[in-house]
């Protein structure tokens, strides 16, 4: 198989790179290293630095003539979103619809596109939520995921490229930035290995739904043969913040409690995803439990000082 992965050298799509890799696959991965990192790019992988807003899309994907298109290159902070709502949909909307167009011109069958399931549903009725649900962001991130979703949905009934939309819980794991916009697992786990204080925003009792890395590549390789749809990707498990740093404490050595902040304006209380459609059609299942991928997460960045 030819695979192209947009946004192949940042956390998840670098990742996805290695996997298909190891599977013997002939990979080419596009990435403008605004927030991936060129070392983490498989040595195996053609690698082309571009934006996928730019019209140098097309020339590229052609000449990587893929079959299936791993679309992981995002704008993913989401109160960058709140801030600038043009340039997020500006990546996410428009960027990936030029994706979709330069996948369908370079012969493509397939487009996988990374969603997002919290952002999309906004706060929900039913936990864990089912895809079925309604969808009601409240940032402009969730909306702009959620057009993108449509766009393709759009060009898999006027063009016949099939979509998959892989609607992401909380993923955590190995290489995840812990600047910025990051995922509580990689920002605790820097901050316990400094000896630095650990600040939780609210009460901690807000939950997610907080899947590895590893599960979510073996996602994004189940559905390059499954149907085209929507499938949820998480655990079906909620977890607190509190819980999350007593874990990470625990696997750093340190007895410190954490500090309360204040909550952040608008946060959901509960966000946890249903993953049964995802089992059902793609054969897949979260197999990472959420205290051996902690303790990974944190022998990894470790490891990487």
């Amino acid at each position: 198989m030819r695979a192209l992965v947009t946004g192949g050298a940042g956390f998840i799509g670098s990742h996805i790179g290695d996997a298909l890799i190891n599977a013997g696959h002939d990979v080419t991965v596009i990435d403008d290293l605004s927030r991936g990192r060129r070392e983490q790019v498989n040595a195996g992988a053609a690698f082309v630095e571009l934006d996928i807003t730019g019209p140098g899309l097309a020339a590229a994907m052609a000449a990587a003539h893929p079959d299936v298109v791993f679309h992981q290159a995002a704008q993913i902070d989401v109160r960058e979103s709140v801030r600038d709502p043009l340039h997020d949909a500006a990546v996410n909307v428009v960027g990936t619809v030029n994706v979709l167009r330069a996948a369908l011109d370079a012969g493509a069958r397939r487009v996988i596109f990374a969603s997002s399931g919290g952002a999309i549903y906004g706060d929900t009725a039913v936990i864990p939520t089912p895809e079925s649900h309604p969808c009601a962001p409240a940032s402009p991130y969730g909306t702009a995921k959620l057009c993108a979703e449509a766009y393709g949905g759009t060009f898999s009934r006027q063009a016949g490229l099939e979509f998959v939309a892989l609607r992401y819980a909380n993923v955590y794991g190995p290489r995840q930035d812990p600047h910025g916009e990051a995922g509580v697992v990689a920002i605790f786990a820097n901050h316990l290995i400094d000896r630095d204080a650990v600040v939780i925003n609210g009460d901690g009792e807000q939950t997610r739904d907080y899947v590895h890395v590893d599960d979510v590549v073996r996602a994004n390789l189940a559905a390059v043969g499954g149907p085209p749809g929507v499938y949820n990707i998480g655990t079906g498990i909620e977890a607190d913040v509190n819980t999350i740093y007593r874990m990470l404490a625990a696997a750093a050595g340190v007895g410190d409690e954490a500090r309360h902040g204040p909550a952040k304006p608008g946060e959901q209380r509960r966000s946890c995803l249903e993953v049964a459609l995802a089992r059902e059609q793609l054969g897949w299942a979260p197999v990472t439990t959420l205290d051996d991928g902690v303790r990974s997460t944190l022998d990894y960045f470790r490891t990487a000082r």
